[in-house]
């Protein structure tokens, strides 16, 4: 199952007997899974202007979830007593298809701060004890996107000749003094302003506690949202691509002090 993701690095785990679920009950589920995912990719440019929130491409691959049936859902659990409606308790979710053998529940966690995985396990354990769900999915980086962030963010920068806080400009980034005080920091340490804001900007936008697979599978192990089974994806750094640079009189300008998205 999912063997042609797993091809192009994906990480696929299964929790509570999720495989055994999807194989038999939900089959056309890693099919339509397997057809949002297998082509997906992040132009390291996308990376570097969305400023560590969420990129043009997950909104691409949030589309496409929507186009197969996968929309946003609002779940509401309501609690009667003798007919008198006592708690009503709702749940929203970015993604929700409804199959046959029941309904499947789907969260992509891009670039958030970690606590949200609690929030997505606690929502999806819930939700799978009321009966409103037979399994839930995350989507993340995986380790290898993780991992390699800050080496791709630096081959950009040298690719780019990123070597001042005006070139930040030249190619529609506005770095706050916070920032450019940071990049220039760093680029003591490590020698060029490239390489510094490279640093800065993956420890910044893309650090340890974000939403990525080694936080989700942490939390995991220690029995968040069990017994949900869960579908865990993990996005390989395959998916990033490198073309040229960025070209500034083709995009807005943005801030590169976004937040990271919800």
């Amino acid at each position: 199952m999912f063997e042609n993701l797993r091809e192009k690095g994906f990480q696929i785990e299964f929790v509570s007997h999720a495989e055994a679920i999807l194989q038999f009950d939900f089959p056309d589920v890693a099919r339509d899974l397997g057809s949002v995912l297998t082509d997906v990719s992040i132009p390291i440019e996308e990376i570097i202007r969305s400023g560590g929130g969420e990129t043009k491409a997950t909104q691409r691959l949030r589309r496409a979830f929507v186009e197969k049936g996968w929309s946003k859902h609002k779940f509401e659990i309501v609690r009667t007593i003798d007919g008198v409606r006592r708690e009503a308790i709702s749940h929203e979710i970015d993604h929700m298809a409804k199959y046959a053998k029941g309904v499947i529940a789907l969260e992509i966690e891009w670039n958030n701060k970690d606590p949200f995985f609690d929030r997505d396990l606690e929502n999806f354990k819930r939700l799978h004890a009321d009966g409103a769900i037979s399994l839930g999915v995350i989507v993340t980086r995986g380790a290898t996107l993780q991992d390699g962030m800050r080496e791709m963010v630096t081959r950009f920068a040298l690719e780019a000749k990123i070597e001042s806080d005006t070139d930040l400009l030249g190619i529609g980034l506005s770095p706050t003094r916070r920032q450019i005080a940071a990049y220039s920091r760093r680029g003591r340490v490590e020698r060029t302003f490239a390489t510094g804001w490279a640093a800065a900007f993956t420890q910044d936008k893309f650090g340890a506690a974000t939403t990525h697979w080694r936080k989700l599978e942490d939390r995991v192990r220690r029995g968040v949202g069990n017994p949900c089974p869960l579908l865990l994806i993990g996005l390989p750094a395959s998916i990033v691509t490198f073309e040229k640079a960025p070209d500034p009189t083709t995009e807005e300008t943005l801030t590169n002090g976004a937040s990271i998205d919800d």
